[in-house]
């Protein structure tokens, strides 16, 4: 007889399988990440229909299996109606699902996770204002929280070169920081063209020094017993710029009031949304596929 386990999860991902079922990828509290099919829930009268949709909370019964799971009983607990009405809290919503899939574990509790997720759905479904940038805001909010979840929170506060603290600068209109993805945080632009233009002298002297021509080795010359290596600092690749209103909400990301922030128009939040959108991509190594309805939603509702 098959072992069966209780859990209580939330779908994120649905799949065909054969004429009348589906897998449902679920994170749970207690067991982390499944994929278990749920029988006959693509038939018209299955009461596995509308309980395998995404973003559907449930309490499961499911049957160990060989390869896949299956799921016996769902009881729904919770579902987010409000989602699917308007397309851009479901891309967005859809986008956080897939960076949940890419760092969720499998055969642990999940539980922070869990509830992390379900907040930020919640968040999305009730924003009474729909424009463009109040669901971008909030898509940044709740990717920001998940990779610092993850260990993965980018370095917003000091310079990753001088390691000093960076202040965005209202005063001069001007004014940019660097961004770099690969050395993951923000970028002193002085420091680099410093960093840049010493790298370059370096290598110029390198090249003016003519190569020595050594003797010949014999019995009676020394061999040295080692040798002086240095290593020279490699100039970081600046991903894309920000100037002080995008530093700002970028340094206060982690805080929910940054949500209502006025000043950032459509164009403000898109930018940090694609920052992070790259960084995640990145760090996680897998694209987000979900971040191409953004981009569609966003471009179909600019003023």
């Amino acid at each position: 007889m098959s072992k069966t386990y209780q859990a209580t999860g939330i779908n994120l991902k649905t799949q065909v399988l054969g004429e009348s079922d589906r897998i449902v990828t679920i994170l749970t509290r207690e067991f982390g990440l499944i994929r278990a099919v749920a029988p006959g829930a693509r038939k018209h009268n299955s009461s596995l229909g509308g309980r395998s949709g995404m973003f559907v909370v449930n309490e499961l019964l499911i049957a160990k299996g060989r390869s896949l799971d299956k799921i016996t009983q769902a009881q729904t607990i919770k579902t987010y109606p409000g989602l699917a009405k308007n397309l851009g809290k479901l891309a967005a919503s859809q986008y956080l699902a897939e960076v949940v899939l890419c760092q969720a574990l499998s055969e642990q509790s999940q539980e922070e996770l869990y509830e992390l997720l379900n907040e930020h759905l919640n968040r999305l479904e009730v924003l009474p204002n729909t424009k463009a940038s109040s669901i971008l805001a909030n898509l940044a909010h709740g990717v920001f929280h998940l990779l610092a979840f993850a260990g993965l929170t980018p370095q917003v506060q000091v310079c990753c070169l001088t390691q000093r603290p960076l202040t965005p600068n209202f005063i001069d209109p001007n004014w940019q920081v660097g961004f770099s993805v690969p050395m993951g945080g923000i970028i002193c632009l002085k420091a680099w063209e410093d960093l840049r233009k010493q790298t370059q002298r370096e290598k110029k002297t390198d090249t003016s020094v003519a190569p020595s021509r050594h003797p010949p080795i014999t019995t009676a010359t020394p061999i040295p017993s080692y040798q002086t290596v240095t290593h020279r600092q490699e100039i970081p690749v600046i991903s894309t710029r920000l100037n002080a209103t995008q530093l700002a909400i970028l340094q206060q990301l982690s805080q929910p009031e940054i949500m209502q922030i006025n000043a950032a128009s459509d164009d403000g939040w898109l930018s940090i949304e694609q920052i992070l959108r790259q960084y995640a991509q990145y760090h996680l190594g897998h694209p987000i596929r979900s971040a191409t309805l953004i981009d569609s939603y966003f471009a179909a509702n600019q003023p």
